[in-house]
């Protein structure tokens, strides 16, 4: 089965007050972390959709990873360039650039776990968090969504989303501003 990740890192990330994505941590950019873990799923490539400007890095070997660029910031118009990007794929994980402590491990918990499912997310202490793995039976419904609206009402509207246990807390890290990194940092794993 043919998948792809798509990193999702065209936000301006105005509550953080300065470029997040390119911020550091541990030594690299914020984004390099979750572009590492999308690399770690079980896919054939990577996509980033990212703003205008921003470094992705260089990234040899397998997966490949491509980037599409795209001067909005709405979320939908984001994930929606990527399901463009990814249109042959049999599936695609969603992961978001501002979330750098994605467990490596998760996304293969969730190819083996989604089946027929519409998609697949982990759930630790009873909410669902990154990545989520999308099957292609979503596609036209993410063509729908409008405005700063990612997949997660759709989704929880659904009856056919499969849910992983998880015990890692870090599905639902994000950086949204700046104490957001200073936690992270005092948290690091190791």
């Amino acid at each position: 089965m043919t998948r792809v990740a798509l990193v999702l890192a065209a936000g301006s990330a105005t509550r953080f007050g300065s470029d997040k994505l390119s911020a550091t941590l541990n030594g690299e950019p914020l984004l390099f972390h979750a572009i590492r873990a999308a690399r770690a799923a079980p896919v054939s490539r990577v996509i980033v959709v990212a703003r205008p400007g921003l470094e992705i890095g260089d990234w040899q070997g397998s997966p490949s990873v491509d980037v599409v660029r795209i001067a909005s910031e709405a979320l939908s118009q984001s994930l929606q360039a990527g399901i463009a990007a990814a249109a042959r794929a049999e599936g695609a994980y969603v992961f978001l650039g501002d979330m750098p402590h994605i467990p490596h491990h998760i996304a293969s918990h969730l190819a083996r776990a989604i089946g027929d499912g519409f998609a697949a997310m982990p759930c630790e202490g009873g909410h669902p968090g990154h990545p989520v793995l999308l099957s292609a039976r979503a596609y036209p419904a993410i063509a729908g969504l409008t405005g700063d609206q990612g997949a997660g009402r759709l989704l929880r509207q659904r009856s056919d989303v499969v849910f992983v246990d998880c015990t890692d807390p870090a599905i639902h890290a994000d950086v949204d501003v700046p104490a957001d990194l200073a936690q992270l940092r005092g948290n690091q794993p190791g």
